[in-house]
């Protein structure tokens, strides 16, 4: 197999190994290790959860002995005493009915009244008990999860986010994880369901064998029917999960890049290419609809069924004195009791299908191995480094069949300035992302102060570099909170000096505020010059020892360049830079210039040798002399 060949299948291979990101999940109706995985997340809270269970407990059994109050004790007792039902379970509650008209010498029917509220009242006030201290558990679980998952996702380096999309990584913090609380509380109180389903088995098979047999016809139709129910459905909230994802993932896409959606016109088209995907998205949603309510009424109906079947074979017995009218009321009522529990279980392991390939994908996440290399023994830097920077031989590609940088090598002094230049995609920005290790690289090949950067923690190396990029992010809160970034090593004295410095003090003690002026995100209330002035704040309040800006002035008009160009002066002093720029001023006055073209180095040296040398630098130094006068005659006419 030749070269070319070996590198694209290693590419192809990069492609589909992030591709696994979201395709490559298995949607198991039942995953029992991922499930007990996810109650690690309950376990500090187990103590709150296990009360819970007991309440759900307290409640369910209360729930049975309701309808023994009217069956057993009002019908059977009271209204019509039959011998027979002394027979039969009654859990003491004829004795409890008896107490309370002795104690306090009212009619029994009153006395059942009271009882009957009693019970009411306590299987109230637990069921309320129980949602209260489950939902708050489960809340702090999933919290927990939300913190976990975000800080996972804070770490993973950019070659994750160069490949995986934004905004399915964004579904797995907020839908996904929402949508394990319906399958957490749902199982909390699923233990409440059979407490009743037992209690009321054991009863109606004391009283009566055969009339329990006709009530038990339904269980197995109802099991049946939800088993296949449920097998159609996880394949359809497999393609709901998915069609929410695709969405979220087209309007964050859309919602970043809208000025270049507006700029061209574009509305009408993302308009209906994302009604389209909404369309998607509501015809599965519809048939998971529509199989619920076939569903739900299949239930009722079957219930409806053995609800006729007690009256019409319960009946006759009562009629032949063989079974108490109280008995067979009390049958009618414990036929939920007996089917419900079913039809919650069947709705859990809807649930359960639902949620399941949400914790998949949140697992994946968590457990996708991506992370920049951290030395097990890193090297001590001192508290100030000289700044010598120095590429020996990189080689490098964000996909092996395509390599960006090929064999770059050059050394920068400390206090020196070198400019980088090359055409668009020579791979100067791809040199700084490698400085400061948003990628990882082989050992030896680039070194901070004759230190392998590999062998530096990523922490203790970008605290050395201080980065300017021309796409400056504005975070949401104050002027001062995008300068310090919430640093406590950074004063707010240290904050407004460094503003002060780079002479953005100017424009931000006109602001409503000063430095307590909240931004909006992307600090869509500063102007372009402003933004940068306070990335070059931001950057030296950190006080860096190595200074980088990539295009960092691109984006200024010149007459704000003019601003900064004292405060820059005053800001290189002393420290080692790597200036990324097109304009002459800037390039000029760096110590060298560093030409790549294509990923290689094809000119090195100060200004005046290039520019002797006539090659690249001396053509790009051409089309920028004539830019630079044209702006010099433009500035003189308006002035």
């Amino acid at each position: 197999m030749s070269e070319n060949a070996t590198t694209s299948a290693a590419g192809e291979e990069v492609k589909k190994r992030y591709s696994a990101f979201d395709a490559d999940l298995r949607y198991q109706a039942l995953n029992v290790r991922l499930f007990i995985r996810l109650l690690n997340w309950v376990k500090p809270y187990r103590s709150t959860f296990l009360v819970s269970c007991g309440l759900i407990l307290i409640s369910a059994a209360l729930g049975v002995l309701i309808p023994i109050v009217t069956g057993r004790v009002v019908v059977d007792t009271i209204l019509i005493p039959d011998p027979r039902s002394l027979t039969t379970p009654d859990y003491g509650l004829i004795d409890a009915n008896q107490w309370i008209v002795e104690m306090f010498s009212v009619h029994p029917l009153i006395g059942a009244c009271v009882l009957y509220l009693l019970l009411t009242l306590g299987a109230a006030i637990s069921m309320y008990a129980h949602r209260v201290t489950l939902s708050a558990s489960v809340l702090r679980a999933l919290r927990d999860l939300r913190i976990d998952l975000f800080d996972k996702l804070e770490h993973k380096p950019a070659s994750f986010y160069d490949h995986v999309a934004i905004g399915r990584v964004m579904t797995r913090v907020t839908n996904d994880i929402e949508n394990l609380f319906e399958l957490l509380t749902g199982f909390g109180m699923l233990a409440g369901e059979f407490v009743p389903f037992f209690l009321a088995m054991f009863l109606m098979f004391a009283i009566s064998p055969e009339l329990t047999a006709v009530v038990l016809i339904a269980a197995p139709i109802v099991a049946v029917a939800t088993f296949v129910f449920r097998k159609v459905m996880r394949d359809i909230y497999r393609l709901v999960r998915n069609s929410v994802s695709e969405l979220n993932q087209y309007m964050q896409e859309n919602l970043v890049g809208i000025d270049v959606v507006q700029l061209s016109g574009r509305e009408p088209i993302n308009e209906e290419e994302y009604r389209n995907r909404n369309q998607a998205n509501r015809q599965h949603q519809y048939r998971a609809i529509n199989l619920e309510l076939v569903y739900g009424s299949f239930n009722q109906s079957l219930a409806s069924i053995a609800t006729g079947a007690v009256i019409w074979y319960g009946g006759g017995e009562v009629v032949q004195n063989e079974l108490t009218l109280g008995s067979m009321i009390l049958f009618t009522q414990f036929i939920g009791m007996l089917i419900n529990p079913i039809v919650t279980l069947g709705d859990q392991l809807n649930a359960l299908f639902r949620t399941m390939a949400s914790g998949e994908r949140i697992f994946q996440a968590l457990d996708w191995e991506e992370r920049i290399y951290e030395p097990s023994q890193p090297a001590d830097l001192p508290y100030r480094v000289q700044g010598e920077i120095e590429f020996k031989n990189v080689h490098f590609g964000y996909y092996d069949d395509d390599p960006v940088l090929k064999n770059v090598s050059f050394q920068v002094q400390p206090g020196k300035k070198l400019a980088i230049v090359g055409p668009t995609g020579s791979g100067k920005s791809t040199v700084i992302r490698l400085l400061a290790r948003f990628y990882d690289i082989d050992d030896d090949m680039i070194y901070l102060d004759g230190v392998d950067v590999n062998r530096v923690t990523t922490d203790d190396l970008r605290s050395r570099i201080g980065i300017v990029l021309q796409d400056f992010h504005i975070f949401s809160g104050s002027v001062l909170d995008n300068i310090t970034l919430s640093d406590p090593a950074i004063s707010t004295e240290k904050a407004i000096e460094a503003a002060r410095m780079v002479r953005a003090d100017d424009f931000i003690q006109e602001l409503p505020e000063g430095y307590d002026t909240y931004l909006s995100e992307r600090g869509q209330n500063l102007s372009q010059g402003e933004r940068q002035l306070l990335a070059f704040a931001r950057v030296l309040a950190r006080d860096p020892e190595i200074l980088v800006l990539d295009e960092a002035t691109a984006s200024i008009d010149t007459a704000t360049e003019l601003v900064i160009q004292d405060a820059l002066h005053r800001l290189l002093e002393g420290r080692t830079a790597i200036v990324i720029a097109h304009r002459l001023q800037t390039i000029q006055e760096c110590d060298a210039v560093l030409v790549l073209h294509h990923g290689v180095v094809e000119e090195y040296g100060t200004h005046d040798q290039l520019i002797d040398q006539k090659g690249i630098y001396y053509r790009l130094h051409e089309l920028q002399f004539q830019d630079s006068s044209l702006a010099d005659e433009s500035h003189k006419e308006i002035r």
